[in-house]
């Protein structure tokens, strides 16, 4: 199979793209910076917002794309233009031009809870409405339905899933206002305190970024029509408190959870770590999933560490 992976580069890319490469698929990465995409894969450089790049990464066609390219949400709300220029714009053109080389391909799209919006409801399952609030979310709910009206119409063969909080990103900034969440992990690992901005009873739904990418390879080939109509769902995940996230970290790093401690941003906790129960039928009947349970999923994430 030729996959074309936008975003080749990036924290979920480059393990994602390392899956497809060892399986035996021929490899096409879009990203910035070309050199963070793994060996092995056709490299492209640029920006996803040139149609010559994505003509240069398209070529005569592929049999399937994923779609992980994006302008985060600190980012976008801090620049709602590249977001849109990006986030929509390019995709959507992205789309046209994927279908037009090759009709029906699937393509498997990452969007994001964020389409929920804040404050959430008291429980989220596969009823729950999109009610963005963040211009990020906004323009990922946008663009699942662009994957809707495309895959109706048979140009593509379409699947949308929605990421809750993937662990743990690298060290350094990256546009997110989740990032505490993974700055959790390079703090502990370095026997380092850190002040978390949420509340220890602050609860996040998360998921390693190896089970991310496993469940991006799964989206690839599931039969569709275990999907439902919307071709879209949100991935399982495990849910967490930030104390008991900090409380297995420590345990597995050999170092004391009394190095964390909490200094709650209400804004902060009110859109990123007040997450209510998480119910994800639909996704589970297409066979993604989860961790298993907290122990396993930090020991994942932190076996990825960079």
């Amino acid at each position: 199979m030729k996959v074309l992976v936008t975003g080749a580069g990036g924290f979920v890319g480059r393990q994602l793209v390392g899956r497809l490469l060892k399986a035996g698929h021929e490899v096409v990465g879009i990203d910035s910076h070309a050199g963070g995409i793994p060996e092995g894969a056709r490299a492209v450089g640029g920006d996803f917002g040139d149609a010559a790049v994505r003509a240069e990464a398209l070529g005569d066609g592929c049999d399937a794309l994923v779609h992980l390219a994006t302008v985060p949400g600190g980012a976008a709300e801090a620049d709602p233009a590249a977001s849109r220029r990006i986030n929509i714009d390019a995709m959507y053109d992205l789309l046209e031009e994927a279908a037009a080389l090759s009709p029906g391909l699937r393509v498997v799209y990452a969007s994001s809870i964020a389409v929920f919006g804040d404050p959430l409801p008291d429980h989220v399952d596969d009823l729950t409405p999109l009610s963005p609030r963040m211009i990020y979310g906004g323009h990922k709910a946008m663009m699942e339905h662009a994957v809707t009206m495309f895959s109706n119409r048979g140009l593509i063969d379409g699947v949308t899933v929605r990421l809750p909080g993937i662990l743990a990103r690298p060290k350094g900034p990256s546009g997110m206002k989740s990032a505490f969440m993974s700055d959790l992990f390079h703090v502990l690992r370095a026997g380092e305190p850190f002040t978390c901005p949420v509340s220890a009873e602050g609860t996040i739904w998360a998921q390693s970024v190896a089970r991310c990418a496993d469940n991006f390879v799964h989206a690839l080939t599931l039969d569709t029509a275990l999907l439902p109509p919307t071709r879209a769902v949100t991935l399982p995940a495990q849910c967490v408190t930030m104390g008991a996230l900090a409380q297995e970290l420590a345990r597995q790093s050999g170092v004391s959870a009394q190095l964390v401690t909490y200094a709650p941003d209400a804004a902060l906790e009110a859109a990123f770590a007040a997450q209510p129960p998480l119910s994800t039928p639909a996704a589970e009947r297409a066979g993604f999933a989860h961790d298993g349970d907290a122990a396993t999923l930090v020991a994942s994430a932190l076996s990825t560490l960079e």
